[in-house]
């Protein structure tokens, strides 16, 4: 049960009609921890624009959904791991993948970018920052921009994370893949 009510479209002003209008027609991405930032139209708009940001730099859509798996993992976060479960799955990431992640175990991922982003995202959630070996290991295989968008992704994520728990933004009851205690 969500602590904080839904505000309808009809009962928005116009400040958050404007941003709901808006990212309704970007990206279309309106609920879960949005509920709670559309009390502040300047930090929904923020967020899309940060998400959208994110969305168009040197990190792949499968690299960036690993991240997103990890993370909602990390922060036992339960409608974002819904919605990023369902996302990975729609773009072609194994359920094996998912399972592993959501059993708190290291994936068999394909590529050396996602393997990466898997190893970044854990590493920089359990340890609140880099050892100079993952640093140095990450940055040789994808880059310097790769990695800030890598690093910049995890702590974006963890945010909306931290925002569904809070709030109690809850998944549908027949989700499909839900977090394991």
């Amino acid at each position: 049960m969500p602590r904080i009510p839904i505000i309808d479209r009809a009962d928005m002003n116009a400040e958050q009609a404007r941003v709901y209008d808006a990212a309704k027609q970007g990206s279309g991405i309106v609920g879960g921890p949005y509920y709670a930032y559309i009390r502040l139209p300047k930090l929904f708009e923020a967020c899309q624009n940060l998400r959208e940001s994110l969305a168009k730099g040197p990190l792949s859509a499968r690299e960036t959904q690993v991240v997103n798996l990890v993370v909602a993992r990390h922060w036992n976060a339960h409608y974002p791991w819904f919605a990023q479960a369902r996302r990975s799955r729609s773009i072609g990431i194994d359920q094996s993948v998912i399972d592993a992640i959501n059993a708190r175990q290291a994936p068999t991922l394909p590529d050396a970018r996602e393997q990466t982003c898997f190893a970044v995202a854990r590493e920089l959630l359990a340890d609140k920052g880099l050892s100079d070996a993952t640093y140095a290991a990450a940055e040789k295989s994808m880059g310097l921009e790769s990695l800030v968008a890598l690093v910049a992704a995890t702590g974006s994520f963890s945010m909306t994370c931290m925002t569904a728990n809070s709030f109690g933004v809850a998944p549908p009851a027949d989700n499909p893949t839900p977090l394991k205690p």
